[in-house]
């Protein structure tokens, strides 16, 4: 028999921005009653979440300091002119931890999971086996939904975690080796070294579709991807005994579009978080920083009605989206204004600036001196088509 199951607050998706949400109510509103829902048996997917110290502001470290799996003092660049080390620190947190820590902090009963939601209002969730669950507030973080008022490139990758048997002698990340071939646009190897002999190798592509050219369940064999990670840890010198796991994804970079459309088709008067409220760096694509500052200002929110909810998240989105309008700009400068193969010269140009200002750059908090100098110099593309990519799309 169907059930009615009343609560405070509703999450709706258990990803990274529902999981990070619920963790800090937990701790810093005990009393009230949650409901994390989510289709999956586990929080957090298969996934791994990286940034840098600089991301993270002071007072929310809170949020994210018990999920971090593996840091390191800084992290290494590879392009074609120059290697570089910058001593900005940087962590990375596993899926398996954010899991853990969700089931160790919220009470069983909050949990979930397993659970598919087939409607969603502002004061209600419909779960496919007829359960109702009624709610004071709900919010939705379940992905990205619709897109299609928005203009993208797409940062996808394919990542395997590699147990090797003898020690890689990696000692520090390097988030970009640009040194590669650059195939189907702006093409980059990421090595996290977990530990002497755990290595996580990443290969990514800022391409114009998020389409990856993997094997079809019984298709062709064929796996270009997979065979150019399989050569790069071989180039390494790295001798694999196994791999641990795969992981694969497509994240937007936002060259443009229409907010407020974007907004209204995930449901105007919902309350939205993560991806669903786009709240990811227009650049990198990466969600974990804005999803940290959400779950922050959600805890110090008294009101939690989902209309209190809606007015605070969308006026926080739509003030983030209108102050990334930089960021738009460098991306359609780098999707339009040069040739897919061509595009490594543009963060090669990046990555030759104080570090300070990369950190402010991936942390969103670019400064006017900030883009200045990043627009003055060789240019790394032609003038002319730079100035037809700024001039298109410019919201």
């Amino acid at each position: 028999m169907a059930a009615t199951i009343p609560c405070d607050l509703a999450i709706v998706g258990g990803g990274l921005a529902g999981g990070l949400i619920a963790l800090a109510l937990a701790k810093k509103r005990p009393d009230l009653k949650l409901k994390l829902i989510d289709g999956a048996q586990t929080v957090g997917g298969n996934h791994l979440w990286s940034f840098f110290a600089s991301d993270i502001a002071d007072a929310d470290r809170w949020i994210v300091a018990p999920l971090v799996c593996h840091g390191w003092r800084g992290y290494n660049i590879r392009f074609p002119d120059y290697n570089r080390t910058l001593d900005t620190a940087y962590y990375s947190i596993e899926s398996e931890r954010l899991d853990q820590m969700v089931r160790e902090t919220l009470p069983a009963a909050a949990l979930m999971l397993g659970r598919r939601v087939i409607g969603l209002g502002t004061k209600a969730v419909v779960l496919a086996d007829g359960d109702r669950v009624e709610a004071n507030g709900v919010i939705d973080a379940r992905g990205a939904g619709d897109l299609s008022a928005l203009e993208l490139g797409w940062q996808k990758f394919v990542g395997r975690e590699y147990a090797l048997t003898e020690p890689h002698h990696v000692a520090r990340p390097i988030v970009m080796d640009a040194t590669v071939s650059q195939i189907d646009g702006y093409r980059f190897v990421y090595t996290l070294p977990f530990s002497q002999t755990r290595l996580f190798v990443e290969d990514t592509y800022y391409s114009d579709t998020p389409d990856l050219y993997r094997p079809a369940a019984g298709g062709s064999n064929a796996d270009p991807i997979g065979e150019r990670l399989t050569a790069y840890v071989a180039e390494g010198g790295w001798h694999v005994d196994h791999v641990v796991r795969e992981e694969q994804g497509a994240l937007p970079v936002a060259l443009g579009g229409d907010f407020d459309a974007f907004w209204r088709a995930g449901g105007k008067d919902i309350a939205k978080a993560g991806m669903r409220a786009g709240l990811f760096h227009p650049t990198t694509g990466y969600s974990l920083p804005d999803a940290v500052r959400t779950a922050s200002l959600i805890a110090r929110t008294r009101d939690l009605s989902s209309a209190a909810l809606h007015d605070l998240l969308h006026g926080h989105a739509r003030h983030t989206w209108r102050a990334r309008s930089f960021y738009r700009l460098l991306d359609r400068m780098l999707f339009r204004a040069s040739a897919p193969e061509e595009r490594y010269r543009i963060l090669q140009h990046f990555y030759r600036l104080n570090p300070a200002l990369v950190g402010r750059f991936y942390a969103g908090q670019t400064t006017m001196i900030d883009q200045a100098r990043i627009l003055t110099g060789k240019p790394p593309v032609k003038l002319s088509a730079a100035m037809r990519a700024i001039r298109s799309n410019p919201r």
